[in-house]
C-alpha cells in the first residue's frame, strides 16, 4: 500500500510536467529516481492521477531496461558482460553470483539485501572481468572472490554454492 508521502510525492511529479508534450516517460523516469523504483501501484497511481492508460505506462516501463518493477535491494550488483569481461569470464562470475544470491539478473534478494544486475559495459575492460557493487568496483574477479566480496556487504555463511 502506498503511503501519503509517495502519493505526494508523485502528484508533485506529474504537476511539474504539466505543460510538457507526452510526459509519460519523464513521469515515471522521475518516478524511479525519487522512489528507487516503479511498481505496480506506483503505476497505477500515475495513471489515475495522469490519464494516462496502465497498459501504455506498463509498455514503457517493460520496454526501456532502466526501470525496475520492484523494489530494488540495499545493496545493487553490476556483472559486466562487456567483451573483455565476457572473454575474460564474466559468465561464470554472473553464474555463481546467482548460486550465492539464489537470484537471477533484474531480482532481489528475499532479505532485500541485494539486486544483481548483467550489465553490457562498466567501463574497466583493462581489469576485466569486473563488477560493480554500488558505486565501488572490483576488477579481476574469480568466482572463488566471490564470497569474501559479498562478506563486506553481509556476513555471507547463509549463501552456499552447491
Amino acid at each position: 500500500m502506498m503511503d501519503v508521502k509517495d502519493r505526494y510525492i508523485i502528484d508533485t511529479i506529474i504537476e511539474k510536467c504539466e505543460g510538457v508534450r507526452d510526459p509519460a516517460l519523464i513521469i515515471l523516469q522521475n518516478v524511479q529516481e525519487i522512489l528507487g523504483y516503479v511498481g505496480k501501484e506506483y503505476l497505477e497511481y500515475v495513471s489515475e492521477k495522469s490519464g494516462y492508460p496502465l497498459v501504455e505506462l506498463y509498455g514503457i516501463i517493460t520496454f526501456y531496461p532502466q526501470f525496475k518493477l520492484n523494489p530494488p535491494g540495499k545493496n545493487t550488483i553490476k556483472v559486466c558482460q562487456g567483451t573483455a569481461c565476457h572473454v575474460r569470464g564474466s559468465d561464470r562470475i554472473l553464474g555463481t553470483l546467482e548460486e550465492l544470491l539464489k537470484i537471477s539478473p533484474g531480482e532481489t534478494t528475499e532479505n532485500r539485501l541485494f539486486s544483481l544486475e548483467s550489465v553490457r559495459c562498466l567501463g574497466c575492460c583493462g581489469l576485466a572481468p569486473t563488477i560493480m557493487i554500488n558505486k565501488k568496483t572490483y576488477g579481476r574477479v574469480k568466482p572463488s572472490n566471490l564470497k569474501n566480496i559479498l562478506a563486506e556487504y553481509e556476513e555471507v555463511d547463509q549463501y552456499v554454492v552447491e
